[in-house]
């Protein structure tokens, strides 16, 4: 019990314990009063050797120690037993962020560990996590696309839904221009002084209702930098395929349409990237990370609760059962 209630306690006045000193002093004090006391009991009788042998005499320095046990309890709530609260105030300029992510098939090949989409998912989770100031949000497209996680500053809840990206949530396709458009539309709301999209696909665009190049001007329109990722090893990759056989597994051509999201990037005023492995996907991440730095201050205030209430309740009692023990049981009689 004693262990808990000075858990995680600070002293606001320490140079009280200094008080300590005096302990020594009184309990040399008190021997050596004593000692006069019994020198003066008459222990040359035979009633003074009795007497010094009875309980009173056994129990006689209880209330010195009682006494000296309360003057503990005081000196230690002088030195003002408290507990740190700490608050924290963010103050500043964030990001806004959208993670746009192609979930077509192609995304489940396997020249990742496990496979293109895992890794996209795993890097997500982790760029999310190392920005707890920014407000992020998801869109997944293939052959249309949609808004998985709007703008949120529950990160718990986004990395959640990054969790349950999987191929065949949407119709297949490629639809980069969708995908940017949807990406561009979360933001346009946004009070915020940048606004980013992280685009991230392994095909050529084949298909949507918006045009890349569309989706570009209207990116440029609401001043939104967009990085691009093209994912895939050069030359061929495994894919897994389905067949009236069941699900084989076939080389795939890797494609990626590098001068368009070069393009896209380049003119929106952000950069383009190509990862080869999980590695290098997880590289890229961390410089987009690095690049897209939140201005926030961040301003801490501490609050402190007394503690010394218990010790001076304490000392009272101990000093009340000391007066109570002198004047009854080891009260001295004439």
């Amino acid at each position: 019990m004693i262990r808990d209630y000075f858990d995680h306690i600070t002293f606001g006045q320490p140079l009280f314990f200094a008080l300590f000193a005096l302990i020594p002093f009184l309990v040399y004090w008190h021997a050596g009063k004593g000692k006069s006391q019994v020198a003066a009991a008459g222990l040359s009788t035979t009633r003074g050797l009795q007497r010094l042998r009875s309980w009173r005499n056994t129990f006689r320095n209880v209330p010195f120690i009682l006494r000296l046990a309360a003057l503990c309890c005081i000196i230690i709530a002088l030195a003002r037993p408290q507990v740190q609260y700490e608050e924290q105030q963010s103050e500043g300029e964030g990001v806004d962020i959208i993670l746009c992510i192609d979930v077509s098939g192609s995304m489940t090949a396997q020249d990742f560990t496990p496979n293109r989409m895992e890794a996209a998912k795993k890097v997500a989770e982790n760029f999310v996590n190392s920005r707890p100031n920014d407000r992020i949000g998801l869109v997944i497209f293939s052959g249309e696309s949609f808004t998985q996680c709007p703008l949120t500053t529950d990160h718990a809840v986004l990395i959640n839904q990054i969790s349950q990206i999987r191929n065949g949530l949407l119709q297949d396709g490629t639809s980069i221009g969708s995908g940017l458009a949807t990406s561009v539309d979360r933001l346009r709301d946004s009070k915020a002084k940048s606004k980013v999209v992280i685009l991230l696909t392994d095909g050529i665009n084949n298909g949507g209702l918006i045009d890349p190049a569309t989706a570009k001007e209207i990116a440029k329109t609401f001043r939104v930098r967009v990085y691009t990722i093209g994912v895939g090893t050069d030359g061929y990759a495994p894919t897994p395929v389905s067949t009236p056989a069941g699900i084989v597994m076939q080389n795939e051509k890797v494609a990626i349409d590098e001068k368009l999201l070069r393009n896209i990037a380049d003119e929106t005023g952000g950069k383009y990237f190509r990862a080869t492995d999980n590695e290098s996907l997880a590289s890229i991440y961390a410089s987009i990370d690095s690049l897209e730095k939140s201005k926030v201050e961040i301003t801490t205030y501490h609050r402190f609760t007394e503690k010394f209430y218990p010790l001076i309740f304490a000392a009272m009692g101990l000093l009340f059962l000391e007066l109570v023990l002198r004047f009854t049981i080891l009260r001295k009689f004439p």
